[in-house]
């Protein structure tokens, strides 16, 4: 499990199987009618076809993006019992330290490796805190966690 999957888990954004829910709603294999409907499941929609929306889906989003875990209420929480004041909204290492994890200089060049950074801005360590705070936000709102604009640039 590599960092950025660790502070996934930490704000509740890791691995979700969708395995319990795809079994949920297939039928089994030797069933090609359901008895109550008469019709057979491949003339079923489909969850594409469904004109319903995941539950997962807000629909008050204009843009259509999917709203998930808040993460800036569950950092704020974590911050508001930490013994000391993090600078987290703009520091990398204030966010690492408020999700417990090592912020050492080695550790967040492992991160930032992990990430994609580029290596003129790993050769510089504050340009790379700066890009991997940028870079951890935007993968955390693409795995499902609620980012404001703000934090995203």
């Amino acid at each position: 499990m590599g960092l950025f999957d660790t502070i996934k888990a930490k704000l509740g954004l890791g691995d979700v199987s969708n395995e319990a829910q795809t079994k949920a709603h297939v039928p089994p294999a030797d069933a090609t009618h359901s008895s109550a409907e008469g019709i057979t499941l491949s003339d079923r929609p489909t969850t594409t076809d469904n004109a319903t929306i995941a539950p997962h889906k807000d629909l008050n989003q204009t843009s259509g993006t999917i709203s998930g875990v808040d993460v800036v209420a569950q950092l704020e929480a974590k911050a508001a019992q930490h013994p000391e004041a993090l600078n987290w909204r703009t520091s990398i290492v204030d966010l690492l330290k408020l999700l417990g994890l090592d912020s050492s200089l080695e550790s967040r060049r492992e991160l930032a490796t992990e990430l994609g950074c580029p290596p003129e801005q790993m050769a510089d360590s504050a340009q790379m805190n700066m890009w991997l705070h940028r870079a951890v936000m935007k993968k955390l709102a693409e795995n499902g966690g609620s980012i404001p604009p703000e934090l995203l640039h």
